[in-house]
Parts: structure tokens; sequence; C-alpha cells
């Protein structure tokens, strides 16, 4: 059900975020006044939970927590409550702890927070709006280390840390074993999980913990091992009893229900389909051409093309890289032009799928408010939203980018060159999209925020 206490690892020198649980024991009349002294684990919790000063209001309580340079102070504002009876950090009341997981924009730090001890994990998964954390702070970047050299004529294994847009200074490594980044192909990404192939072989990896799922394998195959998967996505968190697999190949779209023995094909006829999104429980693919289809799934697999008009009659070029992106409870089609190649300008136009006509139009957008966008390098990964991103230190109206050379670049979104509108901002980041063998920069939220286990 996600990340378990202990299994990220600070590779920065800032700290380990090992969890541990606290003994429980009373230590003569303890008060909340004065906290006990937290695990190197929680120091961060509380360096980001206290930047300043937060009113806390609750049904029955008000609560003030207060920072100054030589401590911290969690001090009770109702006469009503009974402090004497709190034994240390776990023993903090729910409501409490909801107040705190609203404070945080950090996908790392709700982890932490998570991995702190049972109560704090329980009061995580019990969180009124845990549903919309994956909108409200950024997604965790997994980026390849810098490549080395050969040392003794053994080239050293391959190894991917995860970057937090909101913190850049603290590094963690991803949990995928390096036999798996070896011998498989990389096929995509879906609901905090990496989905590898090996010609027939199928594997599932959980970017955070390492979790594998094996799937049975695939129908033999007709073409190149690399090429094959153009589309691979989880219609549901893994855990989900309706969750499913899919994997869109040359010809066919395969589907396993996972945890059944055998996958199911429909056979596709000059479709290649390139994405799959999900909108308001239905879920919506693209194929190679930039047509717009419903995805049945049961009683059996089944596409269905959806009729569209583009308002003022101007379609895009495939050239133009198109892709989807859910924002809430809006459908976007993003593409990227490039102005000039001398300059370095470009813009990314934004269209809204208006469904409440007959045909459906992608209405465009001038500009995208108060959302930002997250996009890979790989065109199998999802892109991503998040609303206010001013709250964890982003920029609205953004295009946050992988590339290889740094970890991301910035684009304004509209239909005006972004090189008006941000001189300053560096040219050298080529915005570029592809297939890759190996899991190239790469946007993922923790599976655990799709997870209702405890």
């Amino acid at each position: 059900g996600g990340l378990l206490p202990g299994r990220l690892t600070d590779t920065s020198g800032a700290g380990k975020k090992d969890g541990h649980e606290g003994d429980g024991k009373k230590k003569g009349n303890q008060r909340l006044r004065q906290p006990p002294t937290a695990p190197a684990g929680r120091r961060r919790l509380q360096r980001t939970i206290v930047p300043g000063l937060h009113r806390l209001c609750t049904s029955t309580r008000e609560f003030v927590i207060m920072h100054s340079p030589s401590k911290r102070l969690i001090t009770s504002m109702s006469k009503r409550l009974a402090v004497s009876n709190l034994q240390g950090w776990a023993d903090l009341p729910d409501d409490l702890l909801h107040s705190i997981v609203a404070l945080l924009g950090s996908s790392l730090d709700l982890l932490a927070f998570a991995a702190t001890c049972r109560p704090w994990r329980a009061a995580f998964f019990s969180h009124p709006s845990k549903s919309t954390l994956c909108f409200s702070c950024p997604p965790v970047l997994i980026r390849q280390n810098p490549i080395q050299p050969p040392s003794n004529g053994h080239a050293k294994p391959q190894r991917f840390n995860l970057v937090d847009p909101s913190n850049t200074g603290t590094n963690y490594r991803c949990q995928i074993r390096e036999e798996i980044l070896q011998k498989f192909y990389f096929a995509g990404s879906s609901y905090g999980q990496l989905i590898f192939f090996r010609h027939r072989c199928c594997l599932v990896v959980d970017a955070f913990s390492g979790a594998e799922v094996s799937p049975p394998c695939l129908p033999e195959l007709n073409h190149n091992v690399f090429e094959s998967y153009y589309c691979s996505t989880l219609t549901a968190p893994l855990a989900s009893p309706n969750s499913r697999l899919l994997a869109s190949t040359k010809s066919s779209l395969f589907d396993w229900p996972v945890g059944s023995d055998s996958w199911s094909e429909l056979k596709l006829s000059n479709v290649q389909v390139r994405q799959i999104v999900e909108l308001n429980g239905q879920f919506i693919a693209m194929d190679d051409h930039m047509k717009i289809y419903t995805l049945q799934l049961a009683p059996q697999l089944g596409l269905q093309d959806l009729p569209i008009e583009w308002c003022g009659g101007k379609i895009p070029s495939m050239d133009s890289k198109p892709f989807l992106v859910v924002c809430r409870d809006m459908l976007l089609m993003v593409c990227y032009s490039l102005v000039s190649l001398f300059r370095g300008s470009s813009f990314c136009t934004l269209h809204r799928l208006d469904m409440s006509t007959n045909p459906a139009k992608w209405v465009e957008m001038k500009k995208l408010d108060n959302w930002a966008l997250f996009v890979a390098a790989d065109i199998r990964t999802p892109p991503f939203s998040c609303v206010n991103p001013e709250r964890w230190g982003g920029r609205s109206n953004c295009l946050y980018y992988t590339h290889h050379s740094e970890p991301w670049g910035v684009r304004w979104l509209g239909n005006e060159p972004d090189l008006l509108k941000d001189p300053s901002a560096s040219r050298d980041l080529v915005f570029g999209r592809n297939m890759w063998r190996y899991p190239q920069s790469l946007w993922v939220y923790p599976s655990m925020f799709y997870s209702d286990r405890k």
C-alpha cells in the first residue's frame, strides 16, 4: 500500500528518512507544551510543518504552532483538552494531524509524514482530501545519475534518484533492482508503478518501494521488442479490485485484469494507441494521428471513435508533439511549437475538450491560470497537473519538462512565444519527447497517494 518506514534512502547527507515508532512510555508528568525529541526522520517534517506561525482550528479545540530559532512549542488554546494524557508524537489527535497534512506541499514530505509511525500513517490515509493530493503538490522526478566512466574495466550500475521540485537540494535513491534496468525495456508508468517488458514478459515495479508484480506472459509478438509497446498503463491502483493493465502494440491492445492468469487482446486496424487517460470515470484514448476514442473495458475491451471538431478549424500538426493531460474535470491537449531554432522561441498551445456539444469540440485556451503542467521526455509516461504551484515555489501557467542535462526546463503555456514573456529563461533546454530504452527522467507520484490501505 505504499512506502514502508525506512525504505527511502537519503543520499544528500541531510539526514535519513528511517521512520521509528514511539515506544509509548510515560516519562513523568509529560505535557504537550514541550514535545519529546523527535527522531532524525521527523526533523524534516518539523522544518516543513513549522516555517512560521500557523493557526490550526478543529471542531473542539484550537492549536497554535510556533517557531523560534531555539525551540518549537505546541500549545493548546483550549482548556477542554487534557494534555497530560498525551504520551508523545504518536498520540497527537487525528484532526491536528489532518491539519498538518494540509500544510505539506511536497510529495516526499508527505511520504515522511506517513512513515513516521502507525498513527501518523493511519491519519494520512484517513485524510478527507487525500484523493486530491496529486493535484495539490508537485510530482517527484525520477532521474538517472550522470553516467560515470567504468572503473577497472567494469561499468558502474545505473542509479536513479528521486528529486523533489519543492526542495531540489535533497535527493533519495530509487529502489529498483539493477537487473531489471539491464534486462527489461521501459514501457510506461502509472499510479506510481513503472512498467517493463522483455519480449512477452512483463514486470510492474513500485518506483519508491521496489515491490514487484509479474503478470502472465503476453501472446506471441511479431515485431521489434523495443518498438512494440507504444503505451502501457494501469486503469486503477494495483490493489484495487477492478485494476487492469493495458498495453498497446502496433496492431493490438492487450488487457490484463490484475490477478488473473491471462491477457485478452483487441485487434486494431490502422490504429496505434499512444495515450490513455481517465476523465471523470471514463477512459479516453488518443492514437498516432490525434484521433480521440472512448475506451470500453467491460464486458469486453472496445474502442469507439469520438467525433470532435476543432474550434476555428485549425488542426495542430503531429510535429507539435501533442499530449493529453487531465486537470481535475478538464481534459487538455497541449501542443508544442518551435518558432525560431536560433533564438529558442517557442509556445505551447492549449485546447480544452468540450463534451457538452455534439459533436464535441477542442476549444483553444489563452492560458491555464493557476495550474502548472509536468511532462517527461518519454511519450509513454503520463503528464501531470498541479494547482496553485506558487504554494511550493513553482509558477502558474507553466510547463515543467524533463531534460537529460538538467533536471527540468520551464516554458510558458499559451499562444504567445515564451521568449517575449521571460527573456531571462534558459533557451538551451530543448523540449523533446520520444520512446527510450531505459527510464529517462520522468515524473511520478508515490503509489500510496492512490491507495486506500492503512
